[in-house]
């Protein structure tokens, strides 16, 4: 059996017989001319047959014949992608590094703040689960805007609703307590029942009992607005607005005391355990309040998406359940 190699250059057909394997792939690894083409085919014969010259002519008119260029005349296309990329990031300096680190140390503290921000709301959203009686409330002894004592027993025989927050809240306190009068206006016309509110400071460190004192006589305070001062001298640039229903009860304690009162009532904060009162912060808080029946239990939460007529409308519906069951313990797993 003979073999041709038929070469297709320059609009001429050339042939020339191969009589071994060697020349055979000697001839096989020669480079060739970019824009030419080579058929090897089969025959018995030196001469060139009619159909292989067909298919030379066809592979010279295809466009698609000469798409991939051969490894030997294979232009350079210039530096690879991963060089050019190099080259454009720059070397990487100490400045560099240490902007990376800060960076990441940053995203690490600002996640671990939001991941407890939403464990604590997982906790209260399974706490408020109807299953069984929530695990909401407990013992705690705090002092109130008059300097006296104020514990959970003195909220026994009484309907309460609780609220936590702090007088330098420029907003969402406020709205809140305002929101919680009206609910208490409302049921004492309706049910002819007394709710007693109250509000716990989350802000020790700035919140004392002078402080609390005069914020829920209806003083607000901003410390987006004005600059921390004693309460004397804001009071007197700053007279109080009588917008807190006057029943509400503020209450404040140490630090301790404090994170305590919260932890039970799975409530999150972030004041620092080191902040002092000339220091310039907000803070973090969980925005519910808690309504607490005689027996010192919990009964609901009600969050700020919740409007003053629709709070009004469950508690209502709690006061009724309350009297059918002659408040007797273990009635709120009923609603």
């Amino acid at each position: 059996m003979r073999f041709t190699i038929t070469t297709l250059s320059n609009s001429k057909l050339l042939s020339r017989p191969v009589t071994s394997r060697p020349n055979l792939a000697s001839t096989l690894q020669r480079p060739f001319h970019r824009h030419a083409s080579t058929l090897i085919a089969t025959t018995t014969s030196s001469r060139p047959r009619p159909g292989a010259v067909l298919g030379a002519r066809s592979l010279r008119s295809s466009p698609t014949a000469f798409a991939a260029r051969g490894y030997a005349s294979s232009p350079y296309d210039g530096p690879s992608e991963s060089t050019r990329t190099r080259a454009a990031v720059g070397p990487f300096t100490l400045r560099a590094g240490a902007i990376f680190a800060l960076t990441g140390v940053g995203l690490y503290c600002y996640f671990k703040r939001e991941k407890a921000k939403i464990q604590a709301h997982k906790e209260q959203e399974h706490a408020t689960a109807k299953i069984g009686q929530p695990n909401i409330g407990g013992p705690f002894v705090l002092t109130d805007q008059d300097g006296k004592s104020f514990s959970d027993k003195d909220m026994i025989g009484k309907w309460s609703l609780v609220y936590f927050g702090f007088t330098n809240c420029p907003d969402i306190c406020p709205e809140e307590l305002d929101k919680m009068g009206l609910v208490v206006k409302a049921i004492s016309k309706s049910h002819n029942i007394d709710i007693l509110p109250i509000f716990i400071t989350c802000d020790p460190a700035r919140d004392d009992v002078q402080a609390v004192k005069s914020y829920v006589r209806g003083e607000r305070r901003s410390v987006r607005l004005l600059p921390l001062r004693p309460v004397t001298d804001l009071a007197q640039t700053h007279p109080p607005r009588p917008d807190f229903i006057p029943s509400l009860v503020g209450l404040t304690g140490t630090y301790e005391e404090i994170k305590k009162c919260c932890k039970a009532y799975r409530v999150y904060f972030s004041t620092p355990p080191d902040a002092k009162p000339t220091d310039d912060y907000l803070v973090d808080h969980s925005i519910f309040f808690y309504l607490m029946d005689p027996n010192g239990k919990f009964v609901d939460a009600f969050g700020r998406s919740m409007g003053p007529v629709e709070v009004e409308n469950k508690i209502g519906k709690y006061l009724s359940l309350w009297k059918q069951n002659d408040g007797k313990e273990g009635w709120s797993d009923m609603k």
